[in-house]
């Protein structure tokens, strides 16, 4: 029998335009949620909280707190899918509501479709910090993980060039920093990172590619779930939320754009691995 977690996909709108609200709860019931719509921005942490939605739209301008302050409380509690509705297409917009925690960002006016298509291939991602498949309620507070056990020996060409490959174990390792995919755990240099889910699937993609360089529109598509697809076109805010993802993912990492050790920027092209440390 179907667990009541794969029977009852919830999405919590919250949009103080009553318009966009009904044309938000209709492209969400047409795919499959139950919908619980909100006009302001502190109904909307109170309706994330209770619910535990999969998906949260929100509006950036309402009246009270608005959208980057209501992202970063929800953010503080809920790993919801959350995309970011607003009027405004400035780049300092979109950079502010990544940063504030958002999955995706979307200017109005969006075609239904396109929001329908961004939403599906966030599904796609697996969510951070789900303790079961049963259970949404450890998504808060995952539980403590083992101390990582000490990295597979390299190999013994130990060259500048020598390229990270998944062990046995299932865990890539480079230059000290370990991630496992499957369980979506990082650790570097034997401490536990905490990456929010773009930034685990931009250093996994960037792991697993080795040396080959990835472009931002490639990386963007990949974010979104369309890296075999060309229907969507990918513009500079897009390319510039990569650019934003990896500073947080460098600094998370303590990484220097100038001397990398994990992360290297090839000017005018993308990003790709650094070299493999020769001591």
């Amino acid at each position: 029998m179907p667990t009541e977690s794969t029977e009852r996909r919830v999405a919590v709108i919250i949009e103080d335009d009553p318009d966009i609200r009904d044309l938000l709860e209709a492209v969400l019931t047409q795919a499959g949620f139950e919908t619980i719509p909100t006009g302001n921005g502190l109904d909307g942490v109170r309706a994330v909280r209770e619910h535990n939605p999969v998906v949260t739209t929100l509006d950036v301008s309402m009246p009270g707190i608005d959208g980057f302050e209501t992202a970063r409380r929800i953010r503080e509690f809920s790993s919801t899918y959350l995309v970011m509705l607003t009027a405004r297409s400035d780049e300092i917009d979109t950079l502010q509501g990544l940063e504030s925690g958002a999955d995706d960002y979307l200017t109005k006016p969006f075609r239904p479709r396109e929001l329908r298509a961004r939403i599906d291939a966030m599904l796609r991602r697996p969510r951070r910090h789900l303790a079961t498949d049963d259970s949404d309620d450890a998504v808060d507070e995952p539980e403590a993980p083992k101390a990582p056990e000490a990295p597979p020996e390299s190999p013994a060409a130990g060259s500048p060039e020598a390229l990270p490959s998944p062990a046995d174990d299932g865990w890539f390792e480079h230059n000290g920093l370990r991630l496992n995919t499957e369980e979506r755990l990082v650790s570097l240099d034997g401490a536990r990172l905490d990456l929010t889910r773009t930034e685990f699937d931009l250093l996994a993609t960037l792991l697993e590619s080795q040396r080959r360089v990835r472009s931002k529109a490639d990386l963007a598509l990949l974010l979104r779930g369309d890296s075999y697809s060309d229907a969507y076109y990918v513009n500079e805010a897009d390319k510039r939320a990569v650019e934003v993802h990896m500073g947080n993912l460098r600094r998370k990492l303590g990484d220097s754009s100038t001397v990398p050790r994990w992360l290297e920027t090839v000017r005018g092209v993308g990003y790709r691995l650094a070299a493999r440390d020769t001591i």
